[in-house]
């Protein structure tokens, strides 16, 4: 498997976070005791270690050794843990000091099962788990037609127990290994809410994810196009759903990714060259240790003037911004409906010798205009909410302004003012 195929895996955030601390016990490569205690540590326990060329190291090491050295001579639980289970918690820690929620490490039995979650059809609940700047563990987005969904999980929900066991200090990982679990078993979940005094628990029967992807009706004239993620079938299916729009005449597009938690890099690339001018700039990878790498519209663009708008949420993310992004710096295509999420940064799996894997951030998505996604997200041309009440009548304000604004293009009519809020002023 290449780098690249590899990058673009990782670029499904199965489980994503938002920005923020991860809570772990982090370990600190000191230098201070080894200045002052200078001593030489021999551990019978460790393999493969040499001195650099110079014989010197940005860090000295002997205080690692030293600290080591003491919980293998005096811990009480040193019986039941290997060297090879404290090796693993170094590494951890290692990935932890970085305060990056996607740079993760994967022991070789994680590291099994994140080639599994990235495949999209497992044993769960159907929703996207990530963490807030309280280091919370959040729903990102219920996907559609999932348990997930059915029990009435929103955006940003805060996921305060898992079968009673409370998430305090708990990764996004571990979160998700407890609320997978058996097909037909349950998995209780105490849920905090904004606007709620208390949890409220959610008992939710585990199914066989397998996550619809493309939706497709006519609005009158208007073709509505919701893309539930950026799966590896993605570009086919809604090629097949442009197909019928414009067999029934369609007129103008709506492109729902409301709860989108994105997929695949190279699918938003390829659907937005249905959308954007051959060779129209998409998105670029910036980092630090990788080259920079631009993605471009390579479709025919044949509908690069077609009136449309985008729906967007606080569960749209990653590929699904990238992609409500590139087409609102390019043509100005209108977003409607709240603020997106905020993923915009470029995992890598590194595979590590014996079976385990390094997961590390890598690079910034930037799009066209300079934007880079990560934290702020997307803001909406047009800000509408939509209340609970609405929810439960069946109502959706949000679809309603994106037909009346593409119905707006269609006629000629100007547009409405963007919301003060938007960055853009569409």
């Amino acid at each position: 498997m290449t780098k690249e195929i590899k990058r673009q895996l990782l670029e499904i955030i199965a489980i994503v976070a938002l920005a923020g601390v991860l809570v772990g016990s982090g370990f600190w490569i000191g230098w201070t005791e080894g200045q002052d205690h200078p001593k030489n540590i021999v551990v019978s326990e460790a393999t493969n270690i040499a001195p650099t060329a110079t014989g010197t190291v940005p860090a000295d090491f002997s205080t690692f050794w030293a600290a080591w050295q003491d919980i293998r001579n005096n811990s009480l639980w040193v019986p039941s843990t290997t060297p090879q289970d404290m090796m693993y918690g170094a590494i951890n820690g290692l990935a932890a000091s970085l305060n990056d929620p996607y740079t993760e490490f994967f022991t070789p039995a994680d590291s099994n099962q994140f080639q599994q979650d990235i495949t999209g059809n497992f044993g769960g609940i159907g929703a996207e788990l990530g963490e807030n700047t309280s280091t919370q563990i959040v729903i990102i987005a219920p996907l559609s037609g999932t348990p997930a969904a059915a029990a009435g999980l929103k955006p940003e929900d805060i996921i305060a127990t898992i079968n009673g066991s409370s998430t305090s200090g708990m990764t996004v990982d571990q979160a998700v290994n407890l609320i997978r679990g058996t097909i037909g078993t349950n998995v209780t979940l105490g849920v905090m809410r904004a606007g709620w005094s208390a949890p409220k628990d959610f008992t939710i029967t585990r199914a066989n994810i397998q996550v619809p992807t493309v939706n497709f009706k006519m609005k009158g004239n208007i073709a509505y196009i919701q893309l539930n993620e950026f799966t590896q079938d993605a570009d086919g299916l809604f090629y097949k759903a442009l197909t019928q729009a414009m067999a029934d005449n369609a007129q103008g597009i709506v492109l729902d990714l409301r709860d989108d938690p994105g997929g695949y890099l190279q699918v938003a690339v390829d659907i937005a060259g249905y959308f954007l001018k051959p060779g129209s700039p998409v998105v670029k990878e910036v980092g630090r240790a990788v080259p920079t790498l631009s993605y471009t519209a390579q479709g025919s663009g044949a509908l690069s003037a077609m009136p449309m708008a985008i729906l967007m949420n606080n569960g749209t993310a990653s590929a699904a911004e990238i992609l409500s992004g590139a087409l609102n710096d390019d043509r100005h295509v209108p977003l409607i409906g709240e603020k997106s999420f905020g993923k915009g940064t470029v995992q890598q799996l590194m595979n590590l010798p014996d079976g385990s894997s390094l997961k590390i951030t890598v690079a910034h998505w930037v799009l066209p205009s300079g934007r880079i996604l990560d934290y702020d997200g997307l803001v909406p041309t047009y800000q509408v909410p939509v209340t609970p009440a609405e929810i439960a009548a069946g109502q959706d304000p949000q679809l309603d302004m994106a037909l009346t604004v593409v119905k707006d293009e269609i006629g000629g009519t100007p547009l409405p003012a963007p919301s003060p809020i938007s960055a853009r002023g569409n």
